[in-house]
């Protein structure tokens, strides 16, 4: 019974995310050592874009079993195009609640707004971390605290991946409450997209990839009611991105920009 509930738990997180690599203190962090530390925002002054623009902060919200260094690559992309950048690490790894991990979530943008003096911040979310951030937006006073969300391959749908896991003698996703909750069908999504799929007068953008091997349908990572869904092989037919990948790719990279830039979204299929 213990060799097999080792093997359940580990073949979730083998299927559910990133691989995670040891975690050490990004320039945007203090060192660890105290509570909280990887979430806890450090002061930075105000800087603009590369265009001249002021530029509101921007969190990279990671995902499922997501170590915040796993994000250091696009946070350090965004440092380099002069944005304020925050990597935010979900709560046990986002193996709880993901409706927890949006409340924790909703106070550390307080957190990032008192410490920047923004009024709104930017939110670029990974995998789960684009639930997060969306169910924040969608009922716990988001709207008027983020003026722009990006998803990349979140399961805004659900994902086929999670209800497998049923199949192949996992019992419910091993007992991973965000795994049950990303399940095609679940409660929890049905209530995340119940009504208007992008509410406020946020800007909402989603990033999915043919070659997603956590998100099927790969289709299930896009929203309706007017957000722009960007399908990297629509315009780069031969660029080859999976799930971890759209936090590493180049093309990816110049969609999230654009995105952040309020400017038309044409991926460079050349971008390293």
């Amino acid at each position: 019974m213990l060799l097999r509930k080792i093997l359940a738990v580990a073949a979730t997180a083998a299927l559910l995310l990133v691989p995670a690599t040891a975690a050490t203190a990004a320039p945007d962090r203090p060192a660890a050592g105290t509570p909280a530390a990887a979430n806890r925002p450090a002061t930075v002054t105000a800087t603009t874009t590369a265009a001249g623009i002021a530029a509101d902060p921007v969190i990279v919200v990671g995902g499922l079993i997501g170590l915040s260094i796993a994000y250091e690559p696009i946070a350090a992309r965004l440092r380099a195009d002069g944005f304020r950048v925050f990597v935010y690490q979900l709560p046990g790894l986002g193996f709880g609640d993901i409706r927890d991990s949006a409340r924790a979530f909703a106070a550390y943008v307080e957190q990032v707004r008192s410490v920047t003096g923004a009024s709104r911040v930017d939110v670029v979310g990974h995998s789960e971390g684009g639930l997060v951030s969306r169910w924040y937006v969608k009922f716990l006073g988001g709207e008027s605290a983020v003026g722009r969300y990006v998803s990349l391959g979140s399961p805004q749908q659900g994902t086929y991946v999670a209800n497998i896991l049923r199949v192949v003698g996992l019992g419910s996703c091993a007992g991973v409450v965000a795994c049950q909750q990303m399940s095609i069908g679940s409660d929890f999504l049905a209530d995340l997209n119940g009504g208007d799929d992008t509410p406020g007068a946020v800007r909402w953008t989603t990033v999915r990839t043919w070659q997603d091997e956590l998100v099927r349908p790969v289709d299930n990572a896009s929203l309706a009611d007017g957000a722009t869904n960007v399908l990297i092989q629509a315009a780069c037919p031969l660029r080859v991105v999976g799930h971890l990948g759209l936090v590493l790719d180049g093309t990816t990279y110049t969609v999230v920009r654009q995105a952040l830039r309020d400017t038309p979204i044409r991926p460079d299929c050349l971008a390293l």
